[in-house]
């Protein structure tokens, strides 16, 4: 076979010596909605998988960014498959210009998504689960609202439900945005939003405290330049904002019909989205959970260890909660990798039956950092009415005072 003939059948899958694909892995094409050509890697476990967890990166974030994420997922013995949204990666770009980040329409993205989840219907072992950052977040619960009963367990990073639109209103931003759709103007860049993602630094642009990551991200950029992404244009711009309305007014009542367990998850810290959306999003949820990492910000997957690290233990929490609700049957079993087992990931949950209030059907936790005057950590679990079939889950015990974490 050629190279150009392995090419086209085999998705490539760029690496740097400090930060190479993980084993186990293949990049793979599939077409979305139009024909579009999209990639996608692809990695299984050693040994029998627990299950699939589908990863959606945000905006610019090809699936090289996430090479670490598999590690983990793998180490706990987990199929994982990370797809480059259209647009961005090396999925096809939308615009000569491969550095516009333009984007027409909702309903593209979701059908890609719908392709990508029903190539794998017969490869990827269930249960399914997923996890989406910003825009990937907001276009995962797109999904599951429009009706996706195959995934078991979601975990949404800073969805993108509302942007900070910075010194000006979101009324005058939506009005601009929309004049410049329906003129014509989809295509042109936001001129106050313009940057070279090569002119990017750590001090001025990071979405993250680590500074060992953020560069790791900036060597694999610039070893393959096909992978940046520049400003967003008008369309795109329309795009998000439309795609957040949607998600917070929901005139349908169409959340209330989803009945997949969702942990969202926010930075204390972001300078990209608000977080009050989200929380109230996790309470319309009939199995919505809702974290706060206190300090953090936007990439909370590419952070200091000790925020990544809360997103973790609350992924193993969902992971207790799904395996809790799988038939023994057709559980898979473990692996020998030190990864917990699904009875050790429910021992977090001992769990205690809240009745209902009356005029309140919606469950919300929330967990928020608190130190006490000798600096040791707690976590606390607040619960608010759920649905009687749903059992709540307490984390720890709540020490009396309470204080805001200090920011390392």
């Amino acid at each position: 076979m050629s190279r150009i003939a392995a090419l086209s059948s085999q998705a490539p899958l760029m690496a740097i010596p400090e930060a190479r694909p993980p084993a186990g892995g293949v990049g793979e094409w599939y077409r979305g909605a139009g024909g579009l050509r999209l990639r996608l890697g692809f990695w299984q476990p050693e040994g029998t998988a627990r299950g699939t967890v589908f990863v959606s990166p945000g905006r610019t974030e090809p699936v090289e960014k996430y090479y670490e994420v598999v590690g983990d997922l793998l180490a706990r013995g987990f199929a994982v498959v990370v797809h480059d949204w259209r647009g961005q990666g090396l999925s096809a770009r939308l615009m000569p210009d491969r550095l516009k980040g333009h984007a027409r329409s909702e309903s593209e993205y979701l059908d890609d998504y719908q392709r990508l989840l029903d190539a794998f219907e017969d490869r990827a072992p269930k249960p399914w689960l997923m996890i989406g950052h910003s825009m990937g977040a907001a276009l995962n619960l797109a999904t599951l609202i429009q009706g996706e009963t195959r995934i078991s367990g979601a975990i949404f990073i800073n969805p993108m439900l509302r942007v900070k639109t910075g010194r000006h209103s979101l009324w005058a931003v939506t009005f601009q945005t929309d004049w410049k759709v329906r003129h014509g103007l989809s295509s042109d860049y936001v001129p106050e939003l313009f940057d070279d993602p090569f002119e990017h630094t750590f001090e001025r642009d990071a979405l993250t405290h680590d500074e060992r990551r953020y560069n790791l991200w900036r060597e694999q950029l610039f070893a393959c330049p096909h992978l940046g992404i520049g400003s967003p244009t008008w369309g795109w711009l329309h795009f998000a904002l439309k795609l957040g309305e949607t998600l917070i007014r929901d005139k349908g009542k169409l959340v209330k019909k989803v009945k997949t367990p969702v942990s969202i998850i926010c930075s204390g810290d972001d300078s990209l989205i608000m977080r009050q959306p989200s929380k109230a999003f996790a309470r319309k949820l009939p199995l919505g959970r809702y974290v706060e990492v206190a300090g953090a910000e936007h990439e909370i997957l590419m952070e200091l260890d000790e925020y990544r690290q809360q997103f973790w233990d609350e992924f193993d929490v969902l992971l207790g909660y799904v395996f809790e609700q799988a038939t023994p049957a057709t559980e898979p079993p473990a692996t020998e990798l030190d990864a917990p087992t699904p009875q050790a990931e429910t021992e977090a949950f001992d769990s205690r039956l809240l009745e209902p209030e009356a005029e309140d059907d919606t469950h919300e936790v929330t967990h928020t950092a608190v130190t006490e005057p000798e600096g040791e950590v707690h976590a606390i679990a607040v619960q608010a009415p759920s649905p009687a079939e749903f059992v709540a889950y307490e984390l720890s015990d709540v020490p009396e005072r309470v204080a805001s974490p200090t920011k390392p």
